[in-house]
């Protein structure tokens, strides 16, 4: 998903709102919390929950917010009870589209999931009809500004990553989820700058896109998906060419 992730990191460039702000910190929270319900509130033997407080420490979040999110998933302070699911839909053109969701009511999250769709001239799938084309894997995106490609390939071989990847102005490293954890903190103790780190989706085959329209019209599919405040991730399949994703973001 290439051409997504590339679009994700111009918007990442983008100064956010204090509303935006807001709904990330709110979406970082429910991930806190149901990481540390599941799989206990210390992130040194909770993967997930570490890159949790990751992400919520590269938002400037307090820690007593982080704090008060871990209490809540461990139960030592009451909340509202989330529910962890994924729908599987498709958009213009037969892209497939895996949404992760935390919500306190699936029949309302899914309408509204529908709905949104609907509207880009999608449709949800059948459980099933989508998770097939993925695979999870860690991603970890460097700045070829900040680190050489020797060293990139130096750490990657020690930590165990699966691939690199030259994406423009930047190293993409993909490793498994089990590799993650060790690959980013290599880097980390080097002083390297990490642009992103995440655990991710990754399509075993995209779709390209190279229509301009069409292509505006399936990123403004997914900027909806991800602004409702159950969504937590969007996964897709589609391949936007860098010359159609500059073209939208100059009129953008």
């Amino acid at each position: 998903m290439s051409g997504h992730s590339k679009w994700a990191q111009i918007k990442h460039k983008k100064a956010k709102v204090d509303a935006q702000r807001g709904k990330l910190f709110t979406k970082v929270i429910r991930e806190i919390t149901i990481a540390a319900r599941m799989g206990g509130g210390d992130p040194d033997h909770n993967p997930r929950l570490r890159i949790a407080i990751d992400k919520a420490k590269e938002t400037n979040m307090p820690w007593e917010n982080i704090e008060r999110a871990i209490k809540r998933g461990t139960g030592e302070l009451e909340g509202v009870d989330y529910v962890e699911t994924v729908f599987e839909g498709f958009g213009p053109e037969g892209i497939a589209l895996l949404i992760k969701v935390l919500t306190d009511n699936k029949n309302r999250t899914a309408g509204e999931i529908r709905h949104i769709l609907t509207r880009y001239g999608g449709h949800l799938g059948a459980p099933g009809s989508v998770a097939w084309q993925f695979e999870e894997k860690g991603i970890i995106y460097l700045s070829k500004d900040k680190v050489s490609e020797d060293t990139v390939l130096e750490v990657a071989l020690q930590k165990g990553a699966e691939d690199i990847r030259d994406e423009g102005d930047t190293f993409a490293l993909y490793c498994t989820p089990k590799d993650f954890a060790e690959l980013k903190n290599a880097f980390q103790e080097r002083g390297i700058e990490i642009l992103d780190a995440d655990i991710t989706m990754i399509p075993q085959s995209s779709i390209r896109i190279e229509d301009e329209r069409t292509a505006e019209r399936i990123l403004r599919l997914v900027d909806a998906l991800e602004e409702n405040d159950d969504v937590q991730k969007v996964y897709a399949n589609f391949d936007i060419p860098d010359e159609v994703l500059q073209a939208i973001a100059a009129r953008s």
